[in-house]
């Protein structure tokens, strides 16, 4: 009878020197000059920008829930990397950080190599897009914790904000502009209920939305689009225009996220119908007989960030963001809020 090893127990180291081998040309694009020790040791070190006077230290963590399930479903792995960068740095850009490094942590039942690379190739690309660091993270397997061929991610983004300059809402006032940027998508919230409702209507995820012209990607596709990030873009915003307060329209939806930055005695007045609504919403709407209220509170339905301004800045604004890229829309404004009335308030079309 041989001896045990851990290969037998279900963890195999060779498979997770390989992945490091794998994924170092990625990290290295993602390094900053900040960096001074990169991916494969015990930890990473990065100095903090000299520009900065007071620099503060924003961080942040989170998962992309249950997307991965359609990622299982449609074998597609390369973009749900971008999802969890995504879902970190745009969370610490609402402070007006920039983000300065990633730390991911992937975790399976067994380690597919292939499978494992393109999803760190995935968190490479949007640290790219959000201009920060890969520096490192954790591969785990747990034999017999996971499903055979599935696995889970989590992401630790820390960023720097002058101090003078960081943004907590306070300044907002009676009278403020929303503005809202489009959303990619569901991006990467409510999927445990556009599961069942791909269930409810049988739909399939290999064939395009109801009505969608020829050539339109599958259904997959669309739900699977990466979540936008934000980060480049309204940082350069940020040094023309007074960014009074922004918002990451995460899980909650428009309803429960848009006021979270606002001080207690005000409200945000959302006008439904200022901006497009994306098809894949009215099909979840549709297909799973989803109230829009229930839409609303679940899903960004076409809004991803919300930026607050001055009403004279309002023009500026959409200027600059349109001149960047961003599709965005004056989506509402800033009013008093009475004693017991909700943060946020939706006004029919």
């Amino acid at each position: 009878m041989s001896g045990l090893s851990y290969r037998a127990a279900g963890v195999d180291i060779d498979a997770g020197d390989a992945l490091v081998e794998n994924i170092k040309p990625f990290a290295k694009r993602t390094l900053r000059s900040e960096v001074l020790a990169g991916i494969g040791g015990f930890g990473a070190l990065v100095e903090l920008p000299k520009r900065y006077r007071e620099p503060v230290l924003v961080s942040g963590t989170d998962g992309v829930g249950t997307k991965l399930k359609l990622a299982f479903a449609t074998r597609r792995h390369d973009t749900i990397g971008v999802d969890l960068v995504a879902m970190s740095v745009n969370d610490i850009l609402v402070q007006g950080a920039e983000p300065l490094f990633f730390l991911d942590y992937y975790v399976c039942e067994r380690l597919d190599v292939a499978v494992a690379t393109d999803v760190i190739k995935g968190i490479a690309y949007g640290c790219e897009l959000a201009g920060c660091s890969l520096i490192g993270g954790e591969t785990a397997e747990h034999p017999a914790a996971f499903p055979v061929g599935e696995y889970d991610l989590a992401g630790f983004a820390v960023g720097v904000v002058e101090k003078s300059r960081a943004v907590d809402g306070t300044t907002i006032a009676a009278g403020d502009v929303l503005i809202g940027l489009a959303s990619s998508g569901p991006h990467s919230n409510g999927f445990s209920l556009i599961r069942k409702v791909i269930e409810h209507a049988g739909a399939d995820l290999a064939r395009p939305l109801p009505g969608a012209p020829a050539g339109a990607p599958n259904l997959g596709a669309v739900l699977l689009e990466p979540t936008r990030i934000y980060v480049k873009n309204v940082l350069r915003l940020r040094e023309t225009v007074d960014l009074r307060g922004m918002a990451h329209i995460t899980g909650g939806g428009i309803t429960e996220n848009t006021h979270r930055m606002f001080p207690e005695q005000l409200q945000a007045q959302v006008q439904l119908g200022s901006w497009p609504m994306p098809p894949v919403f009215e099909w979840l709407a549709k297909a799973g007989a989803i109230e829009w209220p229930e839409m609303y509170r679940t899903f960004n339905c076409g809004i991803g960030f919300v930026l607050v301004v001055r009403a004279v800045d309002v023009a500026g604004t959409l200027s600059a963001l349109k001149s960047a890229g961003e599709k965005a829309y004056r989506i509402g404004e800033v009013v008093p809020r009475s004693e017991g009335a909700p943060g946020t308030v939706l006004l029919a079309a």
